[in-house]
């Protein structure tokens, strides 16, 4: 049997594919219109995609392929006007939209070439004409439905799919991919990945069309676990922190209480002392005792306070002192893990170089952060007057096991390019300074939205300073 034997997919079952695959994907984003404009939208796109197929049927087979491009770019056009998604977003769920249109009908239409091998119209009856609206209403009723229901677990409700040049590009080129290979049949007959029968060649376009849908799928299911893994990391690490901070509220409520208890005999003693220099000395060691417990930390970010005020505790207990002029509200737009692994091995490099330091009046930590026009600045140095080994830019760790140690700043590193800034390492008269420029507006430099899980326990524990 040759292909003209059999008739191709209706265009206006194609233009209607095509447009309920793009209603599926804006059925799982948030919406940008509702009620009566949506549906006035929908029927417009309806109507467009319908058209432009029943144009594109009337083309020479040499246009064939710019008449799929305009219907895509229809897609576009209804998907982008419907769904709140970035341009970005509205292309990846256009393309993955394109592939499920081209499944459904191809599938849809070869169940119907089986039994019947006849265009559906009203000269072969109405039964069969009816016989044939109802499985084109079971078809795409089950495939679409299918779709979308499996496609929930992939775009979480309100998702605002931040997708990277990276997804983006791979995206379309499987769905080009997918398309030319499961149409090549159509336009070229002897290549070795062509069809012969006519039937081999519904069946080629079927299956291809199937794996172009699978491969997407599975794309779109990685992007899905790491987003979860990033975002029960993100759990963990307030869970975490949020409890070191409640250890460490409670051990200052039963230190002060003590305190409480003593300090009518400091006072006491105080008053009974007829130096001067000595009652000096009693109230610098009793302000410094008191000082001790004014660990907690406001800057604007709950997260980052929670950070600074764990290592601010840390520093008390090493005598190292750490000040800090930090705009918590600049860096927002960083989430918990990355800030983690900036201030968190920053911090902990710089607090165990300065329990090194005899002097405990050198013990010194500086901490800020600022935004300037369009960027962030972030400035974390304390004081160090021993040389230091640089590879690459990189501070080379001193431990012995340089297997086990060294990935901190490698991590900050990897952090910083993700969001699109610039990190430096240096030492500067006597002052180890790591200064962090980031854009306001991050780029990912792997293109991804959905970036991959930052190895924050070995960037945490981690010290490539010393």
């Amino acid at each position: 049997m040759t292909l003209d034997a059999l008739p191709d997919i209706p265009r206006w079952y194609t233009g209607l594919s095509e447009w309920a695959a793009a209603l599926v994907y804006i059925s799982l984003m948030r919406r940008r219109v509702h009620g009566v404009r949506f549906l006035l939208i929908a029927a417009a796109a309806l109507a467009a995609l319908i058209g432009m197929q029943l144009l594109a049927g009337m083309l020479p087979i040499s246009l064939w392929v710019p008449g799929m491009a305009m219907a895509t770019l229809l897609m576009f056009g209804f998907i982008a006007m419907c769904a709140d998604v970035p341009l970005a977003g509205a292309g990846y769920l256009t393309a993955r939209a394109f592939v499920l249109a081209e499944l459904v009908a191809s599938l849809e239409w070869q169940l119907w070439v089986h039994w019947m091998p006849e265009e559906p119209t009203l000269k072969h009856g109405l039964g069969t004409f009816l016989a044939s609206l109802a499985l084109l209403a079971v078809a795409y009723g089950v495939g679409f439905g299918t779709t979308r229901f499996a496609e929930r677990r992939n775009f979480p409700p309100n998702d605002d799919l931040h997708v990277g040049r990276a997804s983006l590009i791979s995206t379309i080129a499987i769905t080009g991919a997918t398309f030319l290979v499961s149409n090549m049949s159509f336009a070229v007959s002897n290549t070795p990945f062509s069809g012969t029968g006519a039937l081999d060649i519904f069946y080629i376009r079927t299956l291809v069309d199937l794996a172009g849908f699978v491969a997407l799928f599975s794309q779109q299911s990685h992007r899905s676990q790491v987003r979860r893994a990033m975002e029960l990391a993100e759990t963990q690490l307030v869970m975490q922190h949020q409890h070191e901070q409640y250890l460490q509220s409670k051990r200052n409520i039963d230190e002060l209480n003590r305190m409480h208890h003593d300090l009518q005999y400091y006072v006491s003693a105080i008053r009974a002392e007829e130096s001067a220099a000595r009652r000096s000395e009693y109230l610098t060691e009793l302000e410094s005792t008191i000082r001790g417990y004014e660990t907690e930390i406001k800057t604007g970010h709950r997260f980052l306070d929670i950070i600074l005020s764990s290592k601010m505790e840390r520093c008390l207990q090493h005598g190292t002192s750490m000040t800090n002029v930090v705009d918590g509200a600049a860096l927002e737009f960083v989430d918990l893990p990355r800030l983690s692994v900036l201030f968190g091995n920053a911090l902990d490099n710089a607090i165990e170089a300065c329990a090194q330091i005899a002097d405990q009046d050198r013990r010194i930590i500086k901490v800020s952060a600022f935004q300037q026009r369009d960027f962030v600045m972030i400035r974390i140095e304390n004081f160090w007057d021993r040389e230091v080994d640089f590879v690459h830019g990189i501070p080379r760790t001193t431990k012995a096991d340089r297997h086990r140690h060294g990935y901190g700043t490698g991590n900050m590193r990897r952090v910083v390019e993700s969001l699109g800034g610039s990190i430096t390492f240096s030492v500067e008269a006597s002052w180890f300074r790591v200064r962090i420029l980031i854009p306001t507006a991050p780029r990912s430099s792997a293109g991804d939205a959905a970036p991959q899980p930052v190895s924050v326990v070995a960037g945490m524990a981690a010290t490539d300073q010393l």
